[in-house]
């Protein structure tokens, strides 16, 4: 329970409401409490802890405006991430390694799977024969060692072949420009919102489905040859997009 990794003293000057708020962030900022555990409401908590509401109230609004808990009505307030905001930029292709190293971040992944497969959905999405095969790649992408999101990505073979047994550990896009000798020109994206699953939850570390960032991209050769096809999940409390529009 919450009331037992508080501890709250009598003999110091420093008011309940601080001691109270101070230990709540250390608690969300050192993971004990992680993003999207839900903190008891007001009253609940001042029982639990023998405080007035409005000790509890008091911490609680400093913490919301440290942006590091929301609202979340009688239910109480849900714990956000203690990590400040990524905002890159759709200004131009780039992949997720080489986004991280321009906002100063360390990029690492994890392949959750990686086979050759023939679907004829996916044909569909890029308009080749049913029988085509692609190599279905899934993985959690790192910034700093912080899962930030969860791609599920389909390359035509026929226009790589290279890409089934190459080292993918690293950034694709370098590996089909340097290695296949097939540079991505342009893409097609779009961005959604949606909630995460609970193998999504389970790898963000979330206590319960936050809200996410969902984009699909259709990413081209020379040639206008679809080469990719990404579904990427983003956390939502993490990532925020900035786009430059011009009169």
């Amino acid at each position: 329970m919450l009331s037992d990794l508080v501890q709250l003293r009598s003999d110091t000057a420093m008011p309940l409401y601080q001691q109270l708020e101070q230990q709540l962030e250390n608690l969300i900022r050192d993971g004990t409490l992680p993003a999207g555990t839900v903190l008891p409401a007001e009253r609940q908590l001042a029982e639990s802890l023998g405080l007035s509401r409005a000790t509890v109230q008091r911490a609680y609004h400093t913490l919301r405006q440290r942006d590091l808990v929301a609202a979340q009505g009688r239910l109480g307030f849900l714990i956000q991430s203690a990590s400040p905001r990524l905002h890159p930029g759709m200004d131009r292709l780039k992949g997720f390694t080489e986004e991280m190293r321009l906002l100063g971040k360390a990029p690492s992944s994890r392949i959750l799977e990686r086979k050759v497969v023939s679907d004829r959905s996916i044909a569909s999405i890029f308009g080749l024969p049913s029988p085509a095969s692609f190599l279905k790649l899934v993985r959690v992408r790192y910034g700093d060692g912080l899962p930030l999101s969860r791609e599920v990505a389909w390359y035509n073979l026929s226009a790589a072949p290279d890409l089934e047994h190459g080292d993918l550990s690293g950034s694709v896009y370098a590996y089909l420009a340097e290695r296949c000798g097939v540079p991505l020109i342009y893409c097609d994206q779009t961005v959604e919102a949606t909630m995460a699953n609970e193998e999504e939850c389970e790898i963000f570390g979330f206590a319960q489905p936050l809200p996410c960032l969902l984009i699909k991209r259709r990413s081209y050769t020379h040639g206008e040859v679809m080469m990719e096809y990404v579904e990427g999940l983003f956390r939502g409390d993490t990532y925020s997009y900035r786009l430059r529009l011009g009169t």
